[in-house]
């Protein structure tokens, strides 16, 4: 009994290790003919069980026109909303239809725009309301997950809100407005330069576009300040200007390309030339003069944006690296030494190229150092362009005004002199006007 137990027991064993090793083997087979298919026959990517994250498409459309640096604010709060940003740069006739007929043509908006770092894509000639067909075409072609816009109301001649649809379809998003800056206030700022320099002036009826084509304003040869920017309502933070800085410094053998000026009513020659410069070097160094600086060389009417208004703007532009915030008028040893500058440029189009009688030129140590070179500006447009087709534009201007109200701006021209209305009505009693305003430019 004993020993037939213990064969018997011993005859299982055997069994269930042969057993278990033909399982083993088995799966071990298996398993690499499994790999050796996997390997040879890899899975299509969409089936990949590691899939890559669709990049959220975010659109904002915009006149653009007059761009300053609250536009760009506005394009950096929206990028901040998705991973690329598509932005549609609305039409010349849709503009004139709705607003007035813009300062800058499309193909100067378009250059703003595209030079802003926060953009990834540009649509020419887009509608200045969102219709059902493009927000159709927005979904569909250009794979738009939402369509952003500021907190400030878009209101259209019919009353109706201009993003309606997107609301309603629930692809809508909203970002905070930029305060202390409008193209309006800035147009406002240069009349109201011009009007204080006019009534002092009343007695040869000046023109704007001579005012602002001439430096070295009788406050100045007479030894005195100049206004300036003084009626800027921006409220400069260290937090902007991080917010619009690459916060990355040039490589040790990195070529530096140094290029300054006012970058007044930043503009599209700006970009141009600021584009050309940056394909010279690794990092484009971009030195902004002050404001008394700059009201020293143009006049006490200049500038029309403050310093600190022009640095963000120009940090804003993709081509540029780093700037220097009130950059001294001339460039000296010690500043090439201690920014390591390569190269020193300047573009052949720009307000001050004829320099002062008695001033040297600005140039002059990085000429005598063989590094200083003058580049063929890609754009003839200069800050005094845009201040003159401002008022060479005998249409009426309306401009952008709390939605309560209606504003109109208007800037006529006889044979004596340019004069400015303002005129503004409620929009619940058209006919009822507000306040209404005219002087001699």
């Amino acid at each position: 009994m004993i020993m037939g137990f213990d064969l018997g027991h011993s005859s299982d064993s055997i069994q269930s290790s042969k057993l278990l090793a033909t399982c083993l083997i088995g799966g071990l087979i298996l398993g690499v003919s499994v790999l050796g298919f996997y390997l040879a026959f890899p899975p299509p990517r969409q089936l990949s069980w590691r899939r890559k994250k669709k990049p959220i498409r975010v659109y904002m459309d915009g006149c653009f026109d007059m761009m300053h640096y609250g536009h760009c604010n506005a394009l950096r709060q929206a990028r901040a909303l998705g991973d690329q940003l598509v932005v549609g740069v609305v039409s010349d006739a849709e503009i004139t239809a709705n607003k007035g007929p813009p300062v800058t043509p499309l193909n100067e908006r378009m250059i703003m725009v595209s030079g802003v770092k926060w953009v990834d894509e540009v649509i020419p000639d887009a509608p200045y309301a969102i219709t059902e067909d493009f927000m159709k075409k927005l979904f569909d072609e250009y794979n738009i997950d939402y369509i952003i816009h500021g907190d400030d109301p878009c209101i259209l001649p019919d009353g109706t809100d201009a993003y309606a649809l997107a609301k309603k379809a629930g692809r809508y998003k909203q970002i905070k407005r930029t305060e202390g800056v409008s193209s309006t206030d800035i147009v406002g700022r240069m009349l109201l330069c011009v009007r204080e320099r006019s009534l002092s002036d009343s007695h040869n009826h000046s023109s704007l576009q001579r005012q602002f084509s001439h430096g070295h304003s009788q406050k100045f040869e007479d030894g005195g300040s100049g206004s300036g920017t003084r009626i800027s309502h921006f409220l400069p933070t260290s937090r902007r200007i991080v917010q619009f800085s690459n916060g990355k410094g040039p490589g040790p053998d990195a070529r530096i390309v140094y290029i300054d000026g006012a970058f007044d009513l930043f503009h599209a020659g700006h970009v141009e030339i600021l584009k050309l410069a940056r394909g010279l070097g690794d990092f484009l160094l971009v030195g902004i003069h002050t404001d008394q600086t700059v009201s020293a060389n143009r006049g006490a009417h200049r500038p029309i944006m403050n310093l600190h208004e022009r640095s963000l703007s120009v940090l804003a532009c993709r081509y540029v690296d780093e700037v220097i915030i009130g950059a001294p008028w001339e460039v000296s040893k010690d500043m090439i030494t201690t920014f390591n500058i390569s190269l020193v440029v300047h573009g052949t189009v720009a307000e001050y190229n004829n320099f002062p009688k008695g001033k040297e030129d600005p140039y002059a140590i990085p000429i005598s150092l063989g590094i200083y070179e003058q580049l063929e500006s890609p754009l003839d447009i200069t800050t005094t362009t845009i201040i003159r087709r401002i008022v060479s534009n005998h249409e009426a201007y309306q401009v952008t005004w709390p939605p309560e109200y209606v504003v109109i701006l208007s800037v006529f021209k006889d044979r004596a002199n340019v004069k400015l209305t303002i005129k503004i009505w409620t929009r619940s009693c058209p006919t009822l006007q507000r306040s209404s305003d005219e002087c001699l430019i």
